[in-house]
């Protein structure tokens, strides 16, 4: 009987400008135990999991029917440290945790190409899953024949320094709030920048983080609903931040830091925060290079879904 242990980690899509197509994955992890069982999928609610037990098992049943075959039988046990409705991902960490061990307990079907493609047709966007999947900075550019992934290689080493506020946000209500339409002005200028911020990432060009992630598609508009998003990326810019954005969807905010001032940045907006009466915690994290990892059962093969293709 297979079994498994999947490790997914935590994303922050946009960065910016880069809205739905850009994604960095980061050091929080969602964490889930496959052992085959008799009957459906049922989960294990682990002490420290935040959610996303739903979306594990839909995972499992999107790659059965991917594959023409039934669904597997087994017991998930699920534990996460990626807080839900905060912008960090955590449903795409869920959705694609499910797709690995749906993948694994079936003998493989899918190729890591295919996980890839299933996550993109539930989200309807691959910046995420990209992310969480792949690890990295990942650029996914929708296309006549789907979603094209494309890792980034960061020129210079970086933290993520992220503010995760109390208040919950859905992703939902947060769209509701970006126009349809925006003015040419403003496309041209969320155009350039994302250029700018690949060139800036890719190239090491630090200098150019501020400007390359400031944003005019959606940030504007969700600042009604966080309306302390502008003091937060001052206040990390001024505490030794390249660069900081609303973290995918929000609530959370983002800062990308060298790492010899991300202690800094941690400090000045934890300070800022508290200054005007938001609660909430600041974490340094690492930027996850690896991305989602497959640990099969002792004396089981090696997943195929996760081999390098790069």
């Amino acid at each position: 009987m297979r079994s498994c242990r999947v490790r997914v980690p935590a994303s922050s899509a946009n960065l910016g400008p880069g809205f739905d197509i850009l994604a960095v994955a980061v050091g929080l992890y969602l964490e889930v135990e496959a052992h085959a069982a008799s009957g459906e999928p049922r989960v294990v609610v682990g002490p420290d999991l935040h959610g996303g037990g739903d979306l594990v098992v839909e995972g499992v049943r999107r790659v059965a029917a991917a594959a023409g075959r039934p669904v597997p039988g087994c017991r998930l046990h699920v534990r996460s440290d990626i807080p839900i409705a905060r912008g960090l991902g955590s449903s795409a960490a869920a959705l694609i945790a499910g797709l690995l061990v749906g993948n694994h307990l079936l003998g493989d079907p899918l190729d890591r190409a295919g996980v890839y493609r299933l996550a993109c047709e539930a989200e309807g966007h691959g910046d995420n899953v990209a992310a969480a999947l792949f690890g990295g900075v990942a650029l996914a550019v929708p296309t006549a024949d789907g979603i094209h992934y494309q890792p980034l290689t960061l020129g210079r080493p970086l933290r993520a320094v992220v503010f995760v506020p109390e208040q919950t946000a859905f992703t939902c209500e947060a769209r509701a709030v970006v126009p349809d339409t925006v003015a040419r002005v403003d496309a041209v200028a969320n155009a350039a920048r994302c250029a700018l911020l690949v060139l800036a990432l890719t190239g090491g060009r630090l200098e150019l983080l501020a400007e390359a992630m400031d944003d005019r598609l959606h940030q504007p508009y969700r600042t009604r609903i966080f309306p302390y998003l502008p003091t937060l990326i001052a206040a990390a810019r001024a505490a030794g931040a390249a660069g900081a954005c609303l973290s995918g969807a929000g609530p959370s905010v983002l800062a990308l830091a060298e790492p010899d001032r991300a202690a800094a940045v941690r400090v000045g907006l934890a300070d800022a925060a508290a200054a005007i009466g938001i609660a909430g915690e600041t974490l340094d994290l690492p930027i996850e290079p690896r991305g989602a990892e497959v640990v099969p059962a002792a004396g089981e093969p090696a997943s195929e879904a996760l081999a390098p293709d790069r």
